[in-house]
């Protein structure tokens, strides 16, 4: 781990970071204060302790600029394994059933990738009962581990993209399986677990989840990311500026404008229009993000002019 190179109060930005298996997002969170030694670092997008890829991370008032990534569009790359389901959906759970091996023999490849037509697009689906959602206050995940019953309304998302990447059939005694590669493009909100159980319910031997990895949320790709143990939030530290400009429009402003904007002030006289649109500084520093309406322009929210986005 990468130690001794903080992050000034006065600075601000994006991290991208590749997490690591085994590791809750809020662990990586707590890393990264300390290798930063700043508290003020959030993350948008929970990714469960088995799952790996790119987690998103915002430093000091970049934290500000989490919100709209939260919703972005996301991509995984999974592995679904059928024959067997588990009380999580996930290989963390306990193993709850076990398909008849016969069931499993008279699974084609061409029934696996028939099976995935109906779980692309729009669709309506019941979250896995150890998801983050809330009930009367509390996560669904914490009633399930307590042993109380869970029983979560289904919810509309979109599944852009579900292909089969790879088909493996093992014939391991007593307990063979199949595992299926895939890579999923999905709404915010969709749960790859529940698209395990779904598939492996619909082909009638059961399924869950063994691998995930998150792949790319919105424009940002693992590319753009750091391996966790490699990080240096002084060095990857990305500004606000730039990666709200590749999120929105751009407003480009000039001294005198981004000051007033800055105070609160609202811009006229502009031919943009909608929003969010990022309205950046000569030196490519985030202003704020900003809405305009008949050539107006109404802060949405403003970053301190005290920081430096990098």
């Amino acid at each position: 781990m990468t130690s001794g190179s903080t992050v000034s109060a006065s600075r601000s930005g994006i991290l991208f970071v590749d997490k690591p298996m085994g590791l809750t997002s809020h662990g990586v969170v707590s890393r990264v204060r300390k290798l930063a030694d700043t508290r003020k670092v959030g993350h948008a997008g929970t990714l469960d302790p088995m799952a790996t890829g790119l987690l998103t991370l915002g430093i000091n008032s970049s934290t500000r600029l989490l919100t709209f990534l939260v919703g972005l569009d996301k991509e995984y790359l999974a592995t679904i394994r059928l024959g067997s389901m588990t009380d999580t959906d996930d290989a963390e759970g306990e193993s709850v059933s076990l398909a008849d091996p016969a069931v499993l023999l008279g699974i084609t490849d061409e029934a696996i990738r028939a099976g995935v037509l109906p779980l692309t697009g729009e669709i309506s689906q019941v979250p896995s009962t150890v998801s983050a959602i809330r009930v009367d206050g509390r996560h669904a995940y914490s009633l399930a581990r307590a042993g109380e019953t869970v029983v979560l309304k289904p919810r509309e998302v979109t599944v852009s993209a579900f292909e089969v990447l790879a088909i493996r059939h093992t014939d391991e005694s007593p307990t063979p399986f199949i595992d299926v590669d895939v890579r999923v493009e999905c709404s915010s909100g969709t749960y790859i677990r529940a698209l395990a159980r779904d598939l492996g319910a619909s082909l009638g031997a059961g399924g869950h989840l063994t691998a995930l990895r998150r792949s790319r949320v919105g424009p940002f790709s693992l590319t753009d990311a750091t391996p966790l143990e490699n990080l240096d939030p002084d060095r990857d530290l990305i500004p606000a500026g730039a990666v709200a400009a590749r999120l929105f429009p751009v407003l480009e402003l000039d001294a005198d404008s981004a000051t007033d904007l800055s105070h609160g002030k609202r811009l006229s006289g502009l031919d943009l229009s909608g929003g969010p649109i990022a309205a950046i500084a000569p030196g490519g520093q985030l202003v704020g993000l900003v809405e305009v309406t008949d050539g107006i322009a109404k802060p949405i929210i403003n970053f301190p002019p005290g920081e430096v986005n990098a």
